[in-house]
């Protein structure tokens, strides 16, 4: 706290879209917060895969984000703007971000920061933001999952899934997830998944049939799309919800609408980073009053994977891209 605030400032940008290694290290201008805005001097980024998929050059960042990849940040408040309600000056918070977290210094909109508890690292603050906001709002808005249902949770060691996990299980959800290895399914039972079933080895449809009694699951979490979606549905019970965050396995699916007739299923998706800043405000504020206290008393922490320096950044996507993590990557930042 007390640091001045350079001119400029050190950040992971690309020329063109590529592999891991077409990330270069740029200096750029420390950025300015607008009315709304906090800036924040980034101790710890979240890689996410929507950062992959932007440096393969499939995902661009919105109009008025910045170019630099990184949805979520944990730092200190350095500057805020005009309009920002209280004083956040030398605050450690962490925020969603629509971009720029790989630099030292990325703006964050204030509403969209939450305060680090007591107890929980930077690097795990910034481990935060971009899954709990997306399980959040993908599991208990737009699937309205109650407790006493169940959860089936796709990548069930990916950042997603594993906050899908815990989030389900504190909300008394019984949780099915699926994972690509002996070692992966055993790190998902020790988080409290009630089935954990190897996706390479064993057939979901009939595992969940056999878990459920033939019921199937209230909500399906779905990363993977393409044909999963037509075996994801025969895993619903009737007024199933299925919900699609991401298409890794292919943008189109073919299903039989018959059977999502006859079981009067509900089938939606969402992406976060575009939704407008009043939108991302209200879910902020519903997760700080449900979620974080969760965060705050040890009930919910991220499960951590490994943690790179912002210079290697192109490693870090690399084994996020391999997949063989469990939890989430970061990046230490010059800046910390």
């Amino acid at each position: 706290m007390g640091q001045p605030i350079p001119a400029t400032m050190t950040a992971m940008g690309l020329d063109a879209p590529g592999g891991p290694e077409v990330f270069r290290e740029e200096t750029l201008p420390v950025p300015r917060p607008g009315p709304d805005e906090v800036l924040i001097r980034v101790a710890y980024a979240g890689v996410n895969r929507p950062d992959v998929i932007q440096r393969q050059g499939f995902y661009p960042a919105p109009p008025g984000a910045s170019p630099i990849p990184g949805l979520e940040v944990a730092g200190e408040v350095v500057s805020q703007g005009d309009a920002v309600a209280g004083d956040l000056m030398g605050q450690l918070v962490c925020a969603l971000v629509s971009g720029g977290g790989y630099a030292e210094y990325c703006l964050a909109n204030a509403n969209h920061c939450l305060p680090v508890p007591a107890g929980v690292s930077l690097a795990e603050a910034a481990a935060l933001p971009e899954t709990l906001f997306t399980v959040w709002h993908n599991v208990f808005e737009r699937a309205y999952a109650r407790e006493g249902e169940m959860l089936l949770v796709h990548g069930g060691t990916s950042g997603i899934g594993t906050m899908a996990i815990m989030l389900g299980k504190a909300f008394g959800l019984t949780v099915i997830a699926t994972a690509g290895s002996a070692d992966k399914c055993a790190a998902i039972r020790a988080l409290g998944a009630d089935l954990a079933i190897n996706y390479k080895t064993q057939d979901f449809v009939e595992e969940v049939k056999a878990f459920t009694g033939g019921n199937g699951v209230n909500v399906v979490l779905d990363m993977v799309s393409g044909d999963y979606v037509a075996r994801n549905l025969q895993c619903l019970a009737e007024d199933g919800r299925h919900v699609t965050i991401a298409v890794l396995g292919g943008l189109k699916a073919t299903i039989d609408m018959a059977l999502v007739m006859r079981k009067r299923l509900h089938l939606t998706g969402s992406t976060l980073r575009a939704r407008s800043a009043e939108f991302k405000t209200l879910l902020a504020d519903e997760i700080a009053n449900n979620a974080w206290p969760l965060v705050a008393d040890g009930t919910v922490r991220p499960v951590m994977d490994r943690t790179f320096p912002l210079a290697d950044v192109s490693a870090a996507h690399l084994r996020m891209e391999q997949g063989d993590h469990i939890g989430k990557i970061v990046l230490a930042v010059a800046a910390s």
